[in-house]
């Protein structure tokens, strides 16, 4: 359990500058809707009301604040891992208590506009967002928030202070040693 706790919180930066670019889209994506989720009813205690959710307000409230903090901690890259997990399950609970009436024609939310109505098309069709996002979350659980985040920078301030903070330490080749071998 150790083990799991620590890969959660830890702040790898071996992940490439561009991992920037999912986590600002995923955290952005997360950040608006929930504001949404305060500024429209129908998006928030509404839409859970319909979905027939166990304490539709509270529950809204509660994930309306979890995306945009968790939003926010996504775009900064920090504690990345620990937030891509409850956007995961979060995303879970979204594709079961909406998609699977979808598909059965059953949906207390307003059908599709255009065909494919219901059924897997436009299961598949519509789940397009949620796929994104889960996707996503679970690349940044996995690779991590990347070199440009605050995660990478607590660890290489940690790393410093691990190291005591020579400049040697943090640019070996600055000491004159070779950081690469050649042919």
């Amino acid at each position: 359990m150790k083990r799991l706790i620590d890969w959660v919180f830890s702040r790898p930066d071996s992940a490439p500058g561009s991992t920037l670019l999912v986590r600002l889209m995923a955290g952005g994506v997360f950040f608006w809707e929930g504001i949404l989720k305060f500024v429209y009813t129908n998006q928030g205690v509404g839409r859970f009301t319909k979905l027939g959710i166990p304490f539709p307000g509270p529950t809204a409230h509660f994930v309306a604040i979890l995306e945009i903090v968790g939003g926010l901690l996504l775009m900064a890259g920090f504690l990345t891992r620990a937030i891509a997990i409850p956007f995961v399950i979060e995303m879970i609970v979204a594709i079961l208590s909406t998609k699977v009436s979808l598909y059965l024609g059953t949906s207390p939310l307003p059908l599709p506009p255009a065909p494919p109505r219901v059924g897997a098309w436009a299961v598949l069709h519509e789940i397009r967002a949620d796929y994104a996002q889960i996707m996503s979350a679970l690349f940044l659980m996995i690779a991590g928030p990347g070199p440009w985040s605050v995660d990478a920078l607590l660890a290489r301030a940690r790393a410093r202070r691990t190291r005591g903070g020579h400049a040697a330490d943090r640019h070996p080749e600055r000491s004159g040693e070779r950081t690469w071998k050649t042919a």
